[in-house]
């Protein structure tokens, strides 16, 4: 053999070694895949090249990075399919703080609020559905949105180009489409023929273009700054069936509605349940709405979702979306209490906060709020998730990240002083750090798991993006895993993993995602089943224009991996921007 050849063969051959090395982009070892089927987990590797699964099992091959998984579950990534994320996009590439609970996809646009369609000029109309019904900053949105779209496949454009730490998918939001069409006259009036025609037209483009699907809300909860309804609850049924069942005619989307307020009056109840089943049944919609129990109503979910089933069994398809906990309303100092516009606590909430520090110490002016509060004389109206006048009994102090079980007044009884009282003394001990948590649904922890539990019910809904100083349910993943898997015993960690993958990947028809088989999409969470669980939130101010926000970060996740990156090395950004936008079938 001559030199030459010699060398060629060298060449080769350490051509061939360096191939090898870097067949996979990376390999996840040792750890107990959980693959999101409900199947029990296996002790197995899992590798991953251009974005995707290429093996599973005992493997031996080389990759540019090894993460070694020993003692943790290797799980799908987490998808939470009710989110608002829809300006915070722009402005935030992590996704928070869903993000930090495994999340590595979610679903936007619910509940009919989206930015698109909308021109520019325009946009005070979207941010009035937005402002007050999900608590977004018209400020925030001001400063951190470049606006860059008119309709709402160049808005999916404008998406798919911003760098992004998870994926997005979303819903044409109906108050956006309604004020595109009919500007101020979509808070006042009803749609004319020809508007219904071009409603149900953009629909239609959208959800070729990749729209999920179309969401509208119908409930009181949702209102304007200046306490008018948002423009889709001006829109009459029939103007909503038009639309959906235009969009069905493209043989795609979903629709997601906040639902009407019936009340208890089974009449009706009974008119809007049939007007839903015509949807789902007749016109082979999918249809999708939020569910909370209620101590004040405990009969009534389960009649809801009796009905669900029969739709179900009817040939419909509906489900609901239900949360692993309370959902809570959270007070503090530092954001809002229930007394902020009462005599004399207005002007003192005004103040700096060492200022108003000050004044709390003092005897007699503390002695003046404890008697205000005291006497519920100037109680306000409080929709969706603001803060209520307090029911003692039903206020807790938010000492544990899941919660908390001491109630405010058997805290104050044993003190010898009252609720309030003790309010002020917390928080000011804590330098307005003390957060205490209204439960305003899903209070009772038995019927919360039945929910959980019951057929056609997604475990979702975090509102992640809205209700941003009101609420903290970005952590109903890891809440689900610390309380109902580790501490109840209620579910299996299989089961739980599954209810946060593969059950809202299926029901969202983000197909290559939710289940680590080969071939799909390498969105993975790595985790550690004995620990996982929430912080404790805290108050920043990180939005654009400084506007506050409640943030809660997850202890005993690992690593979060979108589409084959590593994003979040134990909750810390690597820099990764692999998200992408998620486009609905007819647009794949």
């Amino acid at each position: 053999m001559t030199n030459c050849s010699l060398l060629c063969v060298l060449a080769f051959g350490i051509f061939r070694l360096e191939v090898k090395h870097v067949a996979q982009d990376l390999l996840i070892k040792n750890g107990l895949v959980v693959d999101g089927s409900g199947a029990p987990g296996v002790q197995a590797d899992v590798a991953v090249k251009d974005g995707l699964i290429t093996a599973i099992g005992k493997l031996s091959e080389q990759a540019k990075q090894t993460i070694d998984a020993e003692g943790h579950v290797v799980s799908p990534g987490f998808i939470d399919g009710h989110t608002h994320m829809d300006a915070q996009v722009f402005w935030d590439q992590l996704g928070s703080c869903s993000c930090y609970h495994g999340v590595t996809s979610v679903v936007m646009g619910n509940c009919g609020f989206t930015l698109a369609p909308c021109r520019e000029t325009e946009a005070d109309l979207v941010f009035r559905n937005l402002e007050r019904a999900e608590d977004i900053s018209r400020e925030a949105m001001l400063e951190g949105i470049e606006w860059r779209w008119e309709t709402y496949p160049e808005y999916m454009d404008a998406v798919a180009a911003t760098p992004k730490g998870i994926n997005y998918a979303g819903y044409v939001g109906h108050s956006a489409l309604r004020t595109y069409v009919m500007g101020q006259r979509a808070f006042e009036e009803s749609a004319t023929e020809d508007e219904l025609k071009t409603m149900a037209s953009i629909v239609q483009d959208a959800v070729k273009a990749g729209a999920i699907g179309f969401s509208t809300s119908r409930t009181r909860n949702h209102e304007t700054a200046d306490r008018k309804p948002v423009a889709s609850r001006i829109a009459d049924w029939s103007e909503v069936k038009y639309i959906v069942t235009k969009m069905r005619e493209t043989g795609a989307g979903i629709f997601e509605i906040a639902s009407e307020d019936t009340g208890r009056h089974p009449e009706r109840l009974q008119d809007y349940q049939n007007r839903l089943r015509e949807l789902s049944v007749d016109y082979g919609v999918p249809v999708t709405f939020g569910m909370f129990s209620s101590r004040r109503a405990p009969d009534f979910w389960r009649g809801y979702l009796d009905f669900v089933q029969d739709v179900n069994a009817a040939g419909g398809e509906m489900f609901t979306q239900v949360h692993s906990r309370a959902l809570n309303v959270i007070l503090s100092f530092e954001t809002r209490t229930p007394f902020d516009n009462w005599e004399v606590w207005r002007d003192i909430r005004r103040l700096p906060k060492n200022e108003q520090i000050a004044k709390l110490k003092n005897p007699e002016i503390k002695a003046k709020l404890v008697e205000i509060a005291s006497h519920p004389s100037e109680r306000h109206r409080a929709i969706g998730a603001e803060v209520r006048p307090p029911d003692w009994h039903w206020t807790f102090l938010l000492d544990e990240p899941s919660g908390g079980s001491k109630r405010m007044d058997e805290l104050a009884a044993e003190k010898g002083i009252s609720p309030v009282e003790l309010m002020i003394d917390l928080a000011v001990e804590s330098d307005f750090k003390a957060m205490f948590r209204q439960p305003i649904a899903n209070e009772i922890d038995s019927e919360v798991i039945d929910l959980i539990k019951t057929p056609n019910t997604v475990c979702t809904f975090s509102d992640s993006g809205a209700h941003v100083s009101q609420i903290m349910d970005s952590s109903l993943q890891t809440h689900l895993f610390k309380h109902w898997v580790r501490k109840e015993n209620a579910l299996t960690l299989e089961q739980a993993v599954r209810l946060v993958t593969s059950v809202p990947a299926g029901r969202w028809g983000l197909n290559n995602r939710g289940l680590l088989h080969v071939g799909n999409a390498a969105d993975i969470t790595i985790f550690d089943a004995d620990t996982i669980g929430p912080d404790m939130p805290e108050v920043v101010h990180d939005l654009p224009s400084g506007a506050r926000r409640l943030k809660q970060v997850a202890h005993g996740i690992q690593n979060t991996i979108v589409n084959g990156e590593v994003f979040l090395e134990k909750n810390v950004h690597t820099g990764s921007q692999s998200g992408q936008l998620l486009r609905g079938p007819l647009a794949q």
